[in-house]
């Protein structure tokens, strides 16, 4: 049954002096990955060897220094995998792995077994702190759990010195940080860094983990601040944060136990990881960087990063997924997909980044703008007008945008999706450019007028006539052809940019009667498109025209 009422509410501890919502992210974090460690035991087939070293490959390409690369104490294969790496020369040098151990002395022994010929890592040992993890699953008091974790401490240092070639670093995670006493959780921290005695030259890593995410953000904050606050060796202890995504909140958390004072963030990429997920590093590195904040971190390729995680983990990605997705840069909607495209426009090179719906630009992680605006049956006149300028080159005037939303509307409504770029040029054409009439040659002389040989539904004709330019005279010789009254009201053309040869493009609005008219030419010669233009705008409500005696 749906049942609220078997679950208790999390009381948030008393901080009332709390210092963290005064506090900005100035920098970026150290950042640790646990893709391989966390992150595999998660996956419903584990990454094997080879899928594992390309993971690693790209984990050090986009420049992360630290890497928890397994748990060779639990498995054979992760075993095997830490000495690979360190056999093969994987792990460059400002590169540090880490693994994670129980606080079990043969485990512990195992893990050093593994580690022999590094040069440098962390050794990661932990055991449950929470209330729940006392009672009911190691049935032992407080005391019985800080002697746990510091005889795991001791362990860890001793081994350590059997390998002095090595350059250690511990780290001491409480584990089920949330669920645990903030009180105790400091006195369980504190007597484990009384055992390693950490100094500039000897740094420890205090870690303090999410393992179930319990209540919101701040709360979390708040149990960080007052375990800094009371944290022995502090100038010589990187405290690390190790967010888990139950309540969908671990970024979140994450960047206000910075703002609390944390100095280290571990996570994995995309948010691969138990239940719903780790703290997901790309999604915090990028919200870094849309705030102007270098990340540390080398994002620009997405659809690289996409694909190695991807085919790794054999786990999809969200099209939504913050940042990365697929559709995250697509606006549908009209309204959306007009300021994207006025913002754009209005845009100079070296501006700062202001653009309508989009935080940054997409360039920046290697998409581009002919993705930025799709279009379906929500969209407006301004997605159109945008596919076809990237795509086509083509700058619509406003007039043409109006005229030709409502083609491709019917287009969406009818096909039921997305409407792509060739389907709206070709329903700019089928609309504005038709194929049963053009102009075969013309000549404009000021003093001459017009001459222009036109065919219209296969009937040839010589058109002449005289105005205020070849438009105008063109429009005056097509009006006593096809006995209508023609009125020019606005002409635009532009060269376009797109492919090899020199070209234009020309739109012309017009009236036939007093109705409106629209239409649209691309040609190699300007006078001769200009005129195809009109035609193709009063064809659109001229009747059939009926051939004079003066054709050719």
């Amino acid at each position: 049954m749906f049942n609220a009422s078997k679950y208790q509410p999390y009381h948030p501890i008393q901080l009332p002096d709390r210092t963290w919502p005064d506090k900005r992210i100035e920098h970026a974090p150290k950042w640790c990955a646990v893709d391989l460690r966390d992150g595999n035991q998660a996956l419903l087939e584990p990454m094997n060897v080879a899928q594992k070293k390309r993971l690693f490959a790209l984990l050090v390409k986009i420049g992360m220094k630290e890497i928890e690369v397994g748990f060779p104490s639990a498995s054979q294969p992760d075993f095997d995998f830490v000495r690979a790496l360190i056999e093969e020369n994987m792990i460059p040098d400002d590169v540090t792995i880490q693994v994670l151990v129980q606080a079990r002395e043969h485990l512990i022994a195992r893990t050093y077994e593994a580690l022999v010929g590094v040069k440098k890592a962390v050794v990661h040992v932990y055991n449950s702190t929470s209330i729940v993890q006392r009672e009911q699953v190691f049935q032992q008091d407080k005391t019985g759990i800080k002697t746990m974790a510091v005889q795991g401490a001791r362990w860890v240092k001793d081994y350590a010195a059997r390998y002095p070639a090595t350059h250690w670093e511990f780290e001491y995670s409480p584990e089920s940080f949330t669920g645990t006493e903030h009180e105790y959780a400091v006195e369980v921290c504190n007597a484990v860094l009384n055992v390693w005695q950490p100094s500039a030259t000897q740094r420890c890593i205090i870690n303090l983990p999410a393992t179930v995410e319990m209540t919101t953000p701040n709360v979390f904050a708040d149990q960080v601040e007052y375990v800094i606050r009371h944290l022995n060796f502090r100038e010589f202890v990187d405290v690390s944060i190790h967010t888990h995504n139950d309540r969908g909140c671990a970024v979140a958390a994450a960047e206000l136990a910075i703002m609390a004072g944390a100095d280290r963030i571990e996570g994995t990429l995309l948010g691969n990881g138990e239940r719903t997920g780790n703290m997901d590093i790309v999604t915090m590195a990028m919200n870094l960087y849309s705030q102007g904040i270098d990340p540390e971190l080398d994002l620009s390729d997405a659809d690289e990063i996409i694909r190695v995680v991807t085919e790794c983990t054999q786990l999809p990605i969200s099209p939504r997924h913050p940042w990365f997705g697929e559709l995250v840069y697509t606006a549908f909607s009209g309204s959306h997909q007009d300021a994207i495209n006025k913002c754009l426009a209005r845009r100079a090179e070296n501006d700062p980044w202001q653009v309508a719906y989009l935080p940054i630009d997409p360039l920046d992680i290697g998409r581009d703008y002919q993705a930025v605006i799709r279009v379906n049956s929500q969209s407006g006149k301004g997605g159109a007008a945008f596919i076809l300028q990237q795509e086509y080159g083509l700058n619509l005037p406003r007039y043409m945008q109006l005229a030709l939303s409502p083609v491709v509307q019917a287009a969406a409504e009818k096909n039921g999706g997305e409407v792509k770029g060739e389907n709206i040029y070709a329903c700019l054409n089928e609309a504005f450019a038709s194929t049963a009439h053009h102009i075969e040659h013309v000549r404009w002389d000021d003093q001459q007028g017009i001459s222009a040989g036109v065919q219209i539904y296969g009937q040839r004709m010589l058109l002449q006539g005289k105005g205020n330019g070849p438009i105008d005279a063109f429009a005056n010789a097509l009006s006593q052809q096809l006995g209508c009254q023609i009125a020019v009201q606005s002409f635009d053309e532009h060269a376009i940019e797109k492919g090899n040869r020199a070209s234009a493009a020309m739109y012309i609005a017009a009236k036939v009667n007093g109705q409106d008219c629209y239409g649209f030419a691309r040609s190699e010669n300007t006078l001769s498109g200009a005129l195809a233009a009109l035609l193709n705008a009063v064809m659109q409500k001229a009747a059939a025209p009926v051939a004079k005696a003066s054709g050719e």
